[in-house]
This record gives structure tokens, sequence and C-alpha cells, in this order.
């Protein structure tokens, strides 16, 4: 079994979970993968282009900022890699270094385009061998192994590549969202003791299951 990185526990269950104010915030389009790709480039759609690209199978960990981890998932989907030099590049006129992911629920998110070439991010649209679900990210979301969860963007329908550093954010959420998110590294918060963050992140752990629990519930019922 592989280690757990610092400040990490072993959770038995993987659920669905993220900041508090998105626990009501679905996906509208499940029926269909469609990713808009803009930034510094010709706004156009990836739908069914996706599946020029190999098929990727992969069995990786997910380590939530809070402090809790979920071991060996077995994702399927389509490497950022392929996606990014298949697709993307040669319709760039410009070097590329960063990347902002949104999402359907109204999340974004950054990386650095170098961390989204690593070969175990993925394009993923199934688990346990499985299509995804609304609790892991229907239809298709980030899988970024080396990154906190929030990295790791669920319904995701907007990339954008830009030649430059773009600022996303604004207040606490610029200071929560590190640039890189990096788990090996414990880049939890932009500045801060690391010590500080596990205990802070530690109290809404199970208050916030419960919330995305309720609400998913819901959703289910009026469906």
């Amino acid at each position: 079994m592989r280690n757990l990185p610092p400040g990490q526990k072993k959770s038995e269950t993987f659920p669905r979970f993220g900041l508090p104010q998105y626990a009501k915030r679905f996906p509208t389009e499940l029926d269909q993968i469609k990713i808009t790709i803009g930034g510094d480039i010709d706004e156009f759609v990836i739908s069914t282009q996706l599946e020029s690209l190999p098929r990727t199978q992969q069995n990786s960990d997910f380590h939530c900022v809070t402090t809790w981890s979920k071991l060996n998932l077995d994702w399927s989907g389509y490497a950022f890699n392929d996606l990014y030099n298949t697709l993307i590049r040669p319709k760039l006129s410009d070097d590329i270094v960063f990347v902002v992911l949104k999402a359907q629920d109204g999340f974004k998110t950054s990386l650095p385009l170098v961390d989204l070439l690593q070969q175990n991010v993925l394009l993923a649209d199934q688990l346990d061998g499985a299509p995804l679900t609304i609790e892991h990210g229907a239809p298709i979301r980030i899988v970024a192994p080396d990154h906190y969860g929030y990295k790791n963007v669920k319904y995701i329908n907007r990339i954008e590549f830009y030649s430059e550093v773009q600022s996303i954010k604004k207040g606490l959420a610029s200071f929560m969202d590190h640039p890189r998110a990096r788990v090996a590294h414990e880049e939890r918060a932009c500045k801060g003791p690391k010590s500080f963050f596990r205990w802070l992140y530690k109290f809404g752990i199970k208050g916030t299951i419960k919330d995305f629990e309720k609400a998913t519930a819901e959703y289910r019922a009026k469906k």
C-alpha cells in the first residue's frame, strides 16, 4: 500500500465534497461531454473528438486539502498530455504556461501547464469501471493525483490556455487557492504554517460531508 502524504489520514469512503457553497450546485449537462477551449486561442468545443485519443486506465490516490485521503481509485479517461498535444497545441501561436480550469457548477481554479502535462493527469469519465456519477464529477473531470483535491476539478466544461499567468481569484479565495497545491510539498494555502491548516481544515470535514450528502439526496429526489 502506498504511504500517506504528510498530514493526511486514510478515508474508507469517497464522499462528494467541496467548498460548502457548492453543495447545492450541480452540473446542468450530463448527457454528453462538451468542453469549451479558450484563452489565448480562438474558442472551439471539444466533444466527440476526445474519442480519437487513446483511453488510459490509472490507479491513483485522491488527497483532499482538508486532510482526508481515499486510496486506490481506478480511473479511466484520456491523458491531459494527449489532449494538449493532439487537439490544442496545433492551434496555438504562443507558448503556453498557465491553464484555467472551470466547471459547470461555477467552480474554477488554475495550474501551470507543466503540472497538467504530467503523465498521471487525466480527463476521467469513469471510476471503478463505471461512468462517473454526480458525486464524482460527471460527465468528466480532472484527475491530478499529485495535487490536492480542489485542483481535480469536477464537471469540467471549460479550459483556458494562456501565455502569461492570470489572476482568477480575489480575497480569501486567492489566499486559499495555492498556485500549485502539490501534495508532496503540502501546499495547502499560499502562506502560513502547514500545521495550522491541518488543524483548521479538520473542523469542517464532517459538517461539509453532511451538507453535500443532504443536497445530493434532494437533487436525486427531484430527478
